[in-house]
């Protein structure tokens, strides 16, 4: 949920929006933000691990500087027919800025995303050096 940050936005367009995070705080401070807004949110805190995503529920997924290899699989069969993920994180290159994440196990090698969605639609990818060093994918689910 990264504090909300992307949940808010999206149910104040309108969206029927779900948002799950692993630390109790930031949904907490999620639901509050989107309360205090008059935004309803609908989170839980889970790790993904132990209670996957619903299979074909959702028609946007949306993960930020957040790497977790093995949920992978669980994203792309979240997906409703038709529906998108916008997914970024950091590359390896993030470590020659001198900040965030260090460990290989956060930080995607090039042309790496990618290879994770090849089943679906790719509509748009790339990887920036600048400010930070990130792959980003738009990739939609074929009907």
């Amino acid at each position: 949920m990264g504090r909300g940050r992307h949940a808010l936005p999206l149910a104040r367009a309108g969206y029927r929006t779900f948002g799950v995070d692993s630390t109790f705080d930031a949904v907490r401070d999620a639901v509050d933000a989107a309360r205090d807004a008059g935004t309803p949110i609908h989170a839980w805190c889970a790790d993904l691990m132990q209670h996957p995503l619903p299979a074909a529920r959702f028609e946007l997924v949306v993960v930020t500087r957040y790497l977790q290899r093995d949920l992978f699989a669980a994203i792309r069969q979240s997906l409703t027919p038709g529906g998108i993920v916008l997914y970024e994180t950091f590359t390896v290159r993030q470590r020659a800025l001198g900040v965030g994440p260090t460990s290989p196990d956060h930080l995607l090698e090039e042309g790496e995303l990618r290879t994770y969605f090849e089943d679906l639609e790719v509509l748009f990818y790339e990887e920036v050096l600048s400010p930070d060093a990130v792959a980003r994918l738009v990739a939609r689910k074929r009907s």
